[in-house]
């Protein structure tokens, strides 16, 4: 197995691996964050619409973290600079 395979087996085991972890702790996240907001909800029901607004800001802020972690995913894969860097070294530039 030459340079640019290894880096591309790694990039791809990379890219599962952050967004297997990224995409288990966003939705553990969600899952706790709309629980505990059901629970509150339940327990008090005039304060209904604050805690949605809050819930749907949490979840927003929440989610993001999966999307990070999809973005970094697509940068391992297709925009990954040691490729760059491999191809330039065995061209010989």
């Amino acid at each position: 197995m030459g340079t640019i395979e290894l880096i591309a087996v790694v990039s791809i085991f990379s890219a599962a691996f952050a967004i297997a972890i990224g995409s288990i702790g966003s939705a553990f996240g969600e899952a706790m964050a709309a629980s505990t907001a059901l629970r509150s909800i339940a327990q008090q029901p005039d304060h209904t619409g604050a805690i949605t607004r809050t819930l749907f800001v949490a979840m927003a802020m929440i989610e993001s973290t999966a999307i990070y972690a999809f973005v970094v995913s697509m940068i391992l894969i297709f925009a990954n600079p040691f490729w760059d860097y491999v191809i330039q070294q065995a061209a010989g530039k």
